[in-house]
């Protein structure tokens, strides 16, 4: 069993404004950063222990759909609780595409003897509930034929098929529905299902590890080794929670990866770019084990594993691949390398997130330079052993 992964705790809110009259309809005019936030057609929280409670629940939803990560794309990762009078008394979590989504899993986990109570409770979800037909029967409907009542929304969902329909579904059977309780924090959770719906695109992470005086790669023939292992179990972790991982013609050559994810968890799809077709079918990224995108000017074909995608060339490079993993519903990429790949990435200002990794106790005297970010802010991360690590967030919407 997976254990839960801890939450950054929350910030204070500032203090609550009540009218003068005291009275339960009171408004409340000052409210915290995340219930701000909250729908004008949805009914507020009427006192401060209410909002918390909200808070509480939703933070819950929130570490549970944690433990879907890399198992749920191109579905969201959601989490639900069932709550009666202030106790838990069914939690779920999407667990993997294709399979029961979080409200029904919160729902079948519910005790026998606890299973009277249900519409009488609030379920909290981090995602607004579907109201379709796709691999699974719409969990609005199952929300409503249980009776509950009350249903309390982390954020709307941006796929085209629920996008509201879920609410107004709920609504219209006479259920209270809250949304846009820790909304900020349930998006963010979910950046790369959210970047694909709202800006058709995948969501993208740049990564590469360099010397301590700025070299990505050595002057040799043979692969400059810059991060420890430690690090690299982490990178193998970050492989895992992307839908594909890409390199380019001069990093397939130099390192021959397999690309994959050699520690556990779902294997990323890999992808390279060769546009003139050169690289040798001997090749471990080539070798047919695993889905593989090949990039090229020469050919559009699919032969067993190897997905051969047509570009025109490099003009317009990483536009034209991008729109190729939008129509194959791929969520996320990770752009591993090389610098020239990277550097087109960030010259497009084609990136929402970077990681770098620097070796600071290693030094080469000539080699390639690591690519310089443009536009980028730095982001808290991890402390990490060994190797610094640093993280950016793109200040630019790309789109």
């Amino acid at each position: 069993m997976k254990q839960v992964p801890k939450l950054r705790k929350m910030q204070k809110s500032p203090p609550f404004q009540i009218h003068k009259n005291q009275h339960q309809s009171s408004v409340i005019s000052h409210l915290s950063p995340v219930i701000r936030h909250l729908s004008s057609n949805s009914p507020i929280p009427r006192t401060f222990a209410a909002i918390m409670a909200h808070e509480t629940y939703m933070l819950r939803c929130l570490q549970l759909a944690q433990l879907g990560a890399g198992a749920t794309a191109p579905n969201p990762m959601v989490g639900a609780v069932l709550v009666h009078h202030d106790r838990i008394i069914g939690e779920g979590y999407h667990q993997v595409y294709g399979q029961a989504h979080a409200e029904v899993n919160c729902l079948d986990s519910v005790p026998e003897a606890d299973r009277p109570l249900i519409p009488e409770s609030t379920i909290y979800v981090s995602l607004e509930p579907c109201a379709h037909f796709g691999k699974t029967p719409p969990c609005a409907d199952r929300i409503i034929a249980e009776g509950i009542r009350r249903v309390v929304i982390g954020t709307r969902d941006p796929f085209l098929e629920v996008n509201g329909k879920g609410i107004e579904k709920l609504q219209k059977a006479g259920i209270e529905v809250v949304t846009g309780v820790l909304e900020k924090e349930c998006r963010g959770l979910n950046k790369r299902f959210f970047t694909f719906h709202e800006q058709k695109r995948p969501y993208i992470v740049l990564k590469w590890a360099q010397t301590a005086n700025g070299y990505i790669s050595g002057n040799g023939k043979e692969r400059l080794l810059i991060s420890n292992s430690t690090t690299q179990r982490l990178v193998h972790q970050w492989r895992s929670e992307e839908a594909v991982i890409l390199v380019g013609t001069g990093t397939a050559l130099l390192d021959d990866p397999a690309l994959t994810n050699r520690f556990g968890g779902a294997q990323p799809v890999r992808a390279v770019v060769d546009l003139d077709l050169k690289l040798p079918g001997s090749l471990k990224l080539l070798d047919g084990s695993l889905p593989t995108l090949i990039f090229n000017s020469r050919k559009e074909e699919k032969s067993g594993n190897l997905n051969f995608l047509k570009v025109s060339g490099k003009n317009d490079l990483v536009h034209q691949i991008l729109n190729h993993l939008y129509t194959l519903k791929k969520t996320s990429l990770l752009v591993e390398g090389g610098a020239a790949l990277l550097g087109s990435f960030i010259q497009t200002g084609a990136w929402d997130e970077a990681r770098v990794i620097t070796n600071d106790s290693l030094v080469v005297e000539e080699g390639t330079m690591a690519p310089i970010l443009t536009g980028a802010i730095r982001i808290p991360g991890p402390d990490w052993v060994g190797d610094r690590i640093e993280y950016f967030k793109n200040s630019q919407c790309y789109s």
